[in-house]
């Protein structure tokens, strides 16, 4: 059971150390392909090697150093595994008893093997040649009314070269229709940022940490999530920065960390202290903390002229009076109500701030997935700008994207809603004219095929059905298809709902050799701190029948579109020509293939850093947003007579996005289950519960849907009084469709109101 002691966090050892090495060691055998997955770690986030399949953290300088994190060696473990889906996995199992089993069963089995088609009348998958499955692709989309009724989803993962390809493709066929993953995750970030400065892409690189005397890190576990980032903020902290982290739940990896690559943190059994202060708001209190801090400032600078950037502000910046009087308007009582926190501690955020030269304000999805996350990016940016701290060294804005390309993805084209400079950039090229009209994001995508409006999904990547929210709908919507296509690695959710075909189109992983007809490839992603850099696989591939998602793409394309826009099939076995194709598209990458055989690829510039602010007014801009009038994003109290709390949905530690490698938290003391609700002390005498108890989660809304999830066990944690936590995707049937982000349609997974009900 989890330690019930709500005095110290349930993971007394520090984050890192000799427990990553164990759980590491654990994952590695668990594969049963050990060696296999050691020899490719070596080759991980190296000159010459691979990107690792995880996380978007940047890479530091490697002079031989290994650079790999704990959660890093159970996705490349998780792709090396011995164990297969193949065709007699498929013989032995009907979709429906696939149906039952849960995420974690699922992905175990293995790597998938060849093409599968589903067969609905005997409720099984069967082979299918790779030319068959592109005819029967093709068949489907040329004959739907109305390109806009297909679907194009993209995972992270996928590289440069095949999101471009995709995007090229799809929008030669005729749609804007780009759901991906960024829709449900920095969506927010990149609404907001691109807003305020004209980009919404981090404006700080890896050497700027080198040089930040402050760094505040909002809504965000990189202890789980992003696990090299401890290493950087590591460094920080020994040279002196100040480390300020900002999170609702108490998260180990934000406290102490002990770097397995360090031997004498590791023979002595020492550690780092990360965050000299931690505070906890309340669920979407951060932009009322920010708020805080602004007006914590202003009211400094009535003493002292030099607390704000007065000359940045008059030459960068505009819409300053208008943001100076919002926060005038923003009384204390607000501030703190909202947030959680109380002035005393705004005051000390405001010390730190206000006598740090340099500061960097990182963020993850605690900021991006609420009602008003967009207004919250903008506030980290007005806070930023008052002090200059936006294009110089030190200082800027770091959204930690999570998957390893999703930032690649957008830069590249998957966009459904593309410039105008974009599209007339494709057409230039190719002579085609592209669709000019906006096409469907994540929760869009799920509307239109519940109402008939889309009738093919295709999945490069990911896990879609246990991504998004309201997951009776989202299976609803999926098996209301004609076809659903799903280009994988390995078994997931999404293969088992199926519409009234589906496809399952096994690829090359990250780890693995591509070798086409001009040779072994290398594909290239960009990181959170816009480098790009090139991948090349090391491990054989898991089956003959396998082919990478460029060939699979560009097959598809072929039987869909023939080969008059581009010789698809050229293009495919050489991926230096999509990158000169890249290079003669889209801005930033001119002599793409030149660049990237450099150690650590290259830097796209970022017009921000250089204070170039490509707004429509040519500034900065100040947003004069008003706090939200409450932080649920589903309903009021008022609508239910119990105590209604607010839900985050959150990963374990043993998982990564939708992948779940196995059933433990450790660093949340939970083990060999997930089915776990946590909540403060005070919500549980209030509820009456105890440690341990079975209750269900109920949604509480006004759309007379019933949505609620049952089995959960109470476990005492160190959360706000008021807040919630449980993990996804057990929790996603809880997500209203309806409840998205303001300006961005994101999901709002992290403000869910609900109420428990006890279980006998």
């Amino acid at each position: 059971m989890p330690n019930s002691n709500s005095s110290k966090p349930p993971y007394s050892s520090p984050a890192g150390g000799w427990g990553a090495l164990k759980s590491s060691a654990k994952h590695l055998i668990q594969s049963e392909n050990a060696m296999k997955s050691v020899k490719a770690l070596l080759k991980a986030n190296q000159p010459g090697g691979f990107d690792c399949p995880g996380c978007a953290w940047g890479d530091g300088t490697h002079a031989g150093k290994i650079d790999f994190c704990e959660n890093g060696v159970k996705a490349i473990a998780w792709e090396a595994t011995s164990k297969r889906v193949d065709e007699d996995f498929f013989k032995q199992y009907t979709v429906s008893q696939l149906q039952q089993w849960d995420d974690h069963a699922l992905e175990k089995s293995g790597r998938l093997t060849e093409p599968m088609l589903y067969d609905a009348r005997d409720d099984h998958y069967h082979p299918v040649s790779w030319q068959q499955a592109f005819e029967l692709i093709a068949k489907n989309l040329n004959q739907l009314p109305s390109p806009d009724q297909a679907l194009f989803y993209t995972s992270g993962r996928a590289s440069n070269e095949v999101a471009y390809l995709y995007q090229l493709f799809a929008r030669a066929f005729g749609t804007n229709n780009f759901p991906d993953c960024s829709n449900m995750c920095h969506e927010a970030s990149g609404v907001g940022m691109t807003r305020s400065i004209g980009i919404g892409k981090g404006t700080v690189t890896m050497e700027d940490f080198d040089h930040a005397d402050a760094i505040f890190v909002f809504g965000q576990n990189p202890g789980t999530n992003h696990p090299r980032m401890l290493a950087t903020l590591r460094k920080a902290r020994k040279r002196g920065a100040r480390i300020v982290a900002i999170n609702t739940l108490k998260e180990q990896g934000l406290q102490k960390f002990a770097d397995p690559q360090n031997p004498k943190e590791m023979i002595l059994f020492s550690s780092t202290d990360i965050s000299q202060y931690y505070f906890t708001p309340k669920l979407g209190g951060d932009m009322a903390i920010l708020r805080g801090i602004a007006k914590g400032l202003f009211e400094k600078a009535e003493h002292d002229s030099n607390i704000l950037d007065h000359t940045f502000i008059d030459e960068h910046c505009d819409g300053f009076e208008d943001y100076q009087q919002a926060v005038i308007n923003s009384s204390w009582d607000e501030i703190t109500q909202q947030s959680g926190l109380s002035r005393r501690e705004i005051a000390q955020m405001v010390d730190i701030y206000s006598n740090s030269k340099n500061v960097i304000f990182t963020w993850a999805m605690g900021i991006t997935q609420h009602r008003h996350s967009v207004a919250t990016v903008r506030e980290l940016v007005n806070v930023l700008l008052l002090r200059g701290n936006i294009g110089k060294v030190g200082a800027g804005a770091c959204p930690v994207r999570g998957h390893s390309n999703v930032q690649g993805n957008r830069t590249v084209g998957i966009n459904e809603q593309p410039s105008m400079q974009f599209l007339a950039a494709l057409k230039a090229r190719y002579q085609f004219e592209p669709p000019q009209t906006s096409g469907f994001n994540t929760v869009d995508s799920i509307h239109a095929m519940l109402a008939g409006k889309a009738k093919v999904f295709i999945g490069l990547g990911g896990n879609f059905a246990a991504a998004t929210p309201d997951t009776a709908r989202s299976y609803q919507a999926l098996e209301q298809c004609d076809l659903t296509v799903h280009i994988s690695t390995k078994l997931n959710r999404s293969h088992v709902i199926t519409g009234k075909s589906a496809l399952i189109l096994p690829c090359l992983g990250r780890t693995e050799i591509d070798q086409q007809a001009s040779g072994q490839q290398q594909i290239t992603v960009e990181d959170s701190m816009s480098m790009v850099h090139g991948s090349r696989g090391q491990n054989a591939p898991a089956s003959e029948h396998l082919r990478s998602e460029v060939a699979i793409i560009a097959g598809i394309a072929t039987a869909t579109l023939g080969d008059n826009l581009i010789d698809w099939s050229k293009i495919s076995a050489n991926y230096a020509l999509i990158r000169d194709e890249i290079s003669a598209v889209i801005p930033g990458f001119k002599n793409y293939n030149q660049r990237i055989e450099t150690e650590r690829g290259f830097y796209l510039d970022n017009s921000a850093a250089q204070r170039e602010w490509k707004t429509l007014t040519g500034k900065a801009s100040f947003s004069a947003a008003i706090l939200p009038s409450h932080l649920s994003s589903t309903v009021t109290e008022s609508l239910s007579t119990q105590p209604v709390l607010t839900l985050q949905t959150l990963r374990s530690h043993d998982q990564y996005n939708t992948s779940i490698y196995g059933l433990d938290d450790r660093y949340r003391g939970i083990h060999g289950q997930r089915k776990v609700v946590f909540i403060n002390d005070e919500d549980m005498a209030n509820q009456r519960l105890q440690d341990g108890d079975l209750v269900s989660i109920v949604t509480v809304s006004n759309d007379n849907i019933t949505r609620s999830v049952s089995g959960f066990r109470v476990v005492r944690y160190q959360i706000p009084a008021g807040c919630i936590a449980a993990y996804y995707p057990e929790t996603n049937p809880l997500v209203p469709l309806e409840s998205v982000a303001d300006d961005c349609g994101t999901p709002t997974y992290k403000s869910i109101s609900v109420i428990l009900k006890p279980q006998v």
